[in-house]
């Protein structure tokens, strides 16, 4: 209800003045406006936006701006919320946490990481995972799951929150998201993809966050990237992601290229909104956004928490946004295609204006409390302690089974009733306070079954590695001790030298979101080792017995070098985060009862250098924002490795089974489809739906409507004058006066060359996706067992700015001893092309083009010339 001064907030939110570094020589984002439309026409999305006209016809200006306003942090009962449309039956739409579960929910499940089913290599498992994620949000009354992730990519190893997305290779992180996005969606709940674009470290996401820390900035941290990394890396799994027909998608914290993520023009205009032509809505990461109309104008959709600080009172749109519209500096149609970027999405997934209540509350698990927590106002039944869990359980121990990566075996595994076993290590055992018992799981205690942050869910339970040994060594009459104190380096040693004795050793390294430090990393890890000493006590161990089983629980990969080569460990195992059924997913793996056949997403380089791409770790901008500069381009993670000609430890997509595979007969199809031509045309222009007030009295708040405090409103306070109504001390401005040009244009647009027509599906140019070869290769189980096999298609591009290789084809088959199977793929013309900076398109380059298969980065078999 509380205005803000708009046009000085615009000011703030627009610069990026930095006292180290000349402003000329800062990296500059190109504006890119009108903000596009919605496209009635669009393939998939014709029936959801003949509803939303329907509903938005409807609507006031009021409602209009409710639908795209937050009503502030801890104003209801999800972490975000819009306001409510009750003349119309529909009540407040709930935005909630996380990526792998029900965040602040009790009685959900709390999944694998994003990271650990993508080690799975297998796309059933990648939908089935979104598909039980989306049923218990729906199960909640959740409306908007936010998740999947693909900002982060993993640019770095030690980025915070990688292991809440998939991969830094963009075509399995792309294939995540989908299968993803297409589960959750399929469940009638909306999925938000984020957080776009460039948001690839913890450190300095955030201004107050940073100063709290003793870093002196005044402007969030700028990822300055170039066009061509934007397209073939960072923008390539969004593709997949509006592709799938994602709803909603969160522009994040970070500036790129010095403009803010949710008011940069370039990023949400000129690449979501009109190169892909995503027909969703654009929602704020919580905070994220910094001005009104200019946000506005650049694509932004949606306000998330709607208070401009948490639980200020005020906010850059609500009342101002409505202002805005009233005096025309954002236009109609902007406010307009918000509401129906909202209301269409929420067709799309099937979900009706009678949606059933929310069940839960996310400030807490008591029976009843306050409706409206941060002002402690609406006592009442907030909490109804809805079971969503079904039989989800057994699909997240599956997932974390068949997510488990096998890295060494030197004839060790799988376990036969083993005579004794010296389990040793805190990772496998449980935390000392509970599961649950840090806040977002900010602590590193016990065994680490996910990171921390806001990217969380609460345990229903976790079942640890020590536990489900146990069950497993009472069956088989094998005797079982356990050490679960790193530092008891006398006790370890007196257990692991005794005669017969397997040893099991489970280790871990945890990250998190920025907003929580643990032992001193601030969101991203500090370094690469393992925590707790774990890398110590690797060796202590190993020195002592000679059949050392190793287990990694972590957020990425950790330098093994020291270690991993001695002769006395036997195996290695990645078990990822693999959510509450983490002790019998690896029991199943270490057993036998699940063959291995997980790829590791990631590399295990030699050294750290070998990454290249480095955490900004302190500011290097004076107070200003610090840049970020992404001079690596497309050379992240294994196409850095082999760019170097660096030697990995275990390269991306390596992995062993408890049987072998033999490849042959390749064959390549080739198919002609029709020469690649650019996108012409044009939209049709701006359109509005219904008729709005322009009397400002029609925007007093209502005399009879409660007021809660620090609630955002879209009504004003005082009639008087929209100035005085605004408090805005810049009231009055023009947009031409502080809007670039072009931002409330409403002609029509040419469509973008790279774009899809007027009635193709959104996520490009379709003929970027005609077959241009489709391959089959023969794979054969020459092992005793059966198993899966993961053959990999890599693709050399040729050119001298060209990874070696890159990933462009995969799969998972089922094969039992002495029969052979089939893996078939389709390459795209996407698949074969480079995106042109000059021409503004992607084109296949006249650079030789190889294929090559096999079953990891560096593990090639077979290989053709295309």
């Amino acid at each position: 209800m509380r205005s803000v001064a708009l046009g000085a907030l615009v000011a703030a939110g627009c610069s990026s003045a930095g006292d180290s570094i000349s402003k000329r020589d800062l990296a500059h984002s190109e504006p890119y406006y009108p903000s596009p439309w919605m496209n009635p026409t669009a393939q998939g999305w014709e029936d959801a936006y003949a509803k939303a006209k329907d509903f938005v016809s409807q609507l006031t200006l009021a409602e209009k701006v409710n639908l795209t306003t937050g009503v502030g942090w801890e104003g209801e009962q999800c972490v975000g919320q819009v306001g409510a449309i009750p003349r119309l039956g529909l009540r407040s739409l709930c935005m909630q946490d996380s990526p792998l579960g029900v965040r602040f929910g009790d009685y959900a499940s709390a999944f694998s990481s994003g990271q650990t089913v993508a080690a799975s290599f297998d796309r059933d498992l990648m939908y089935r995972r979104g598909k039980a994620m989306g049923e218990e949000h729906k199960g909640k009354g959740v409306n908007v799951v936010l998740g999947p992730v693909a900002g982060p990519i993993g640019r770095t190893p030690e980025g915070g929150r990688n292991w809440e997305g998939f991969s830094p290779d963009p075509y399995l992180t792309g294939i995540g998201m989908a299968e993803t996005i297409k589960g959750i969606q399929d469940a009638g709940v909306i999925a938000c993809a984020k957080h776009y674009i460039g948001n690839e470290q913890e450190h300095f996401r955030q201004v107050g966050e940073s100063q709290g820390r003793g870093y002196n900035i005044t402007e969030a941290i700028s990822s300055n990237i170039d066009d061509k990394a934007m397209h073939e890396l960072y923008l390539w799994p969004f593709v997949d992601a509006v592709r799938a027909g994602v709803g909603s998608v969160m522009c994040s914290y970070n500036q790129v290229n010095n403009s803010y993520s949710c008011q940069n023009s370039k990023v949400l205009n000129g690449l979501l909104k009109s190169e892909l032509r995503f027909q969703g809505f654009v929602m704020s990461d919580w905070q994220a956004q910094h001005a009104g109309a200019a946000s506005a104008v650049a694509g932004l959709d949606m306000s998330m928490p709607g208070d401009t600080v948490f639980n200020s009172g005020f906010s850059f749109w609500g009342a101002n946004l409505t202002l805005a519209v009233l005096n025309g500096t954002v236009p109609q149609y902007r406010v307009d295609d918000m509401a129906m970027r909202i209301m269409a999405a929420f067709f799309k997934v099937g979900m009706t204006l009678d949606l059933p209540p929310i069940n839960f509350d996310s400030w807490t698990l008591d029976t009843n409390g306050p409706l409206h927590y941060a002002a402690n106002e609406g006592q009442q039944q907030i909490n109804w302690h809805v079971d969503v869990q079904a039989d989800h359980g057994d699909l997240i121990r599956e997932i974390g089974a068949k997510s488990t990566v096998l890295l060494k075996n030197e004839g060790a595994l799988p376990l036969n009733k083993p005579k004794f076993l010296a389990v040793v290590g805190e990772d496998a055992g449980p935390n000392p306070l509970g599961p649950n018992g840090c806040s977002d799981r900010g602590c590193n205690m016990g065994t680490l079954a996910m990171g921390w942050g806001s990217g969380t869910s609460n345990f229903p339970y976790l079942i640890t590695p020590i536990e489900a040994l146990q069950l497993q060594a009472v069956q088989d009459h094998t005797r079982i001790e356990a050490v679960l104190n790193n530092s008891a380096s006398s006790t370890v040693a007196a257990l692991v030298s005794q005669a017969d004795a397997t040893a099991l050793v489970f280790v871990n390294a945890d990250s998190g979101e920025g907003y929580i430090d643990v032992d001193g990393n601030e969101g991203d890890r500090k370094n690469l080792t393992l925590w707790g000493n774990g890398d110590e006590l690797i060796k202590n161990v190993s020195s002592l017995c000679n059949n050392t089983i190793v287990v990694i629980h972590s957020v990425g990969p950790t330098l093994i070098s020291d270690w991993y080569n001695s002769p006395n460990v036997t195996a290695i195992l990645w078990a990822g985060l693999p959510g509450q059924e983490s002790g019998r997913s690896i029991v199943d793996v270490l057993y036998g009862r699940v063959n291995p056949a997980a790829r590791t997403p990631f590399t295990w380089a030699a050294k750290r250098e070998d990454y290249g791409a480095e955490v900004l770790y302190e500011p290097n901008n004076g107070n200003g924002a610090p840049q970020q500069e992404f001079t690596e381009g497309v050379f992240i993670d294994y196409r850095a490795v082999d760019h170097a000609g660096a030697k990995p430890i275990y390269e991306f997509g390596f992995g062993l089974s408890y049987t072998t595979f033999e490849y042959s007969d390749l064959r390549i199809e080739k198919h002609s489809p029709v020469e690649y031509t650019p996108t012409t045309g044009k939209t049709a222009a701006a359109p509005t739906f219904g008729e709005i007030s322009t009397n400002l009295k029609d925007y007093l708040f209502p005399k009879s409507f409660p007021y809660i405090w620090q609630y955002i409103y879209p009504y004003v306070n005082t009639t008087s004058s929209p100035a005085e109504a605004s408090m805005d001390p810049e009231y009055g401005k023009t947009a031409a006066e502080f809007l670039p040009p072009g931002a409330i244009d409403d002609a029509a647009q040419p469509l973008d060359p790279a774009g899809p027509n007027a009635t193709a599906q959104p996520g490009g140019n379709s003929q970027l996706f005609d077959t241009l070869y489709l391959v089959t290769v023969n794979i054969t189980n020459t092992g005793s067992v059966v198993g899966d096999e993961v053959p990999q298609l890599y693709i050399s591009l040729g050119g001298a700015d060209d990874p070696p290789v890159v990933l462009r084809g995969f799969d998972r088959l089922t094969i039992k001893p002495g029969e052979t199977a089939t893996f078939e793929t389709a390459l795209t013309r996407r698949d074969l092309s480079n995106w042109d900076v000059e021409t503004q398109n992607w084109v296949i380059t006249d650079s030789p083009k190889k294929l090559y298969i096999g079953s990891s980065s560096r593990h090639f078999v077979l290989s053709s010339s295309l």
